[in-house]
């Protein structure tokens, strides 16, 4: 018999956003509207993967894909009222981590 969760809600939360890079394109899109190149340049991650994450968070309603019937087409992703709600959770966790997460410097290689 498995154990029941502590909380079902907060495991699910957790479990999305803890996809790789989902916190990550949350945050860019923090300030408004971007276009997938914008986002894509702004992460070392690769455009398979962005344009998956994208769907994801679309899917639980975070992220809103917008289609601007324009020649070329134009694609802009933002939060939606419930990705914008997330705003303060984020803003928390960056405040957390300037003082409490430290990164170890890589060593400049000598010549």
């Amino acid at each position: 018999m498995n154990p029941p969760s502590l909380c079902p809600k907060l495991e699910k939360a957790m479990t999305l956003l803890s996809k790789r890079w989902a916190g990550l394109i949350i945050y860019q899109l923090l300030p408004g509207p971007q276009r997938f190149c914008a986002i894509e340049s702004a992460l070392p991650i690769s455009g398979r993967l962005l344009s998956e994450r994208l769907k994801d968070l679309e899917h639980e309603g975070i992220v809103k894909r917008e289609v601007f019937p324009e020649t070329p087409v134009r694609i802009e992703y933002s939060l939606t009222e419930k990705g914008l709600a997330l705003a303060p959770v984020v803003r928390e966790i960056q405040a957390w981590s300037s003082v409490w997460i430290h990164i170890k410097e890589q060593p400049e290689p000598h010549a």
